[in-house]
């Protein structure tokens, strides 16, 4: 029997919304119930970005530092990141090179004598604030053509219409409909009986996508051995 040959399964909005809709114990039959699934669907994805790191969310990025200015800004859906360096003669395939870039807290920045040293930046302060997150190196660069490459975390793309995929990889996909019935399901009272179980189901789907979409790196197990 020969089988699809296609691996590109998908869903809109409106096809999430309807299946969670249906597991919680009832038809979608109106525009209202397309909002409030999109709403639940918002305040849920952000509480998984609490929860920790969605890998589907990590990329790249670069800031070119300025001679004599120490804040520079970051894209507004950043949430945080993850590594950063700063990068000398970019672009020369023989002098190219990355080097370390200490992260330090608030208070450790506000505790440097001379904000205003010149010199290779080695630490940097994130300032993340509501409306656009920040960083700010020190030492000043004292040139300009530093490049501060970084990893950050992103924030998961708003439901939009109905037509429109979700921003997340495909193992989340059974993990959203089954938050999304749980959530919809605690506002409608004629559901509150199906609440326990829809909580189980979410749970343990979260629980297996999440331990799938983690960061696989070869590991050596070195026996301690104690002398006796």
């Amino acid at each position: 029997m020969a089988s699809s040959g296609t691996t590109a399964f998908d869903m809109d909005f409106t096809e999430i919304a309807e299946e969670a809709w249906e597991r919680a114990g009832r038809e979608m039959r109106s525009g209202y119930d397309l909002r409030t699934a999109r709403r639940s669907m918002n305040l849920m994805t952000i509480e998984w970005q609490n929860r920790g790191i969605n890998m589907w969310t990590i990329d790249s990025g670069t800031v070119t530092l300025v001679s004599g200015t120490s804040r520079y800004d970051l894209p507004t859906d950043t949430i945080d990141l993850l590594e950063q360096v700063i990068r000398t003669d970019s672009g020369s395939t023989s002098k190219q090179s990355d080097l370390t870039i200490s992260r330090i807290s608030v208070s450790t920045y506000a505790a440097i004598p001379n904000k205003l040293t010149q010199g290779r930046p080695i630490q940097v302060w994130i300032e993340r604030l509501t409306e656009r997150p920040h960083i700010n190196v020190w030492p000043v660069p004292d040139k300009s053509g530093y490049i501060f490459a970084y990893y950050r975390l992103r924030r998961v793309e708003d439901a939009g219409a109905g037509v429109e995929t979700a921003d997340m990889n495909f193992r989340f996909l059974p993990c959203l409909v089954a938050g999304l019935a749980y959530n919809i399901a605690m506002k409608v009272p004629e559901l509150i009986d199906r609440v326990q179980m829809l909580k189980m189901v979410y749970d343990e789907q979260f629980a297996l996508a999440a331990g799938e979409d983690r960061e696989k790196t070869s590991a050596i197990f070195v026996p301690r051995i104690s002398s006796m």
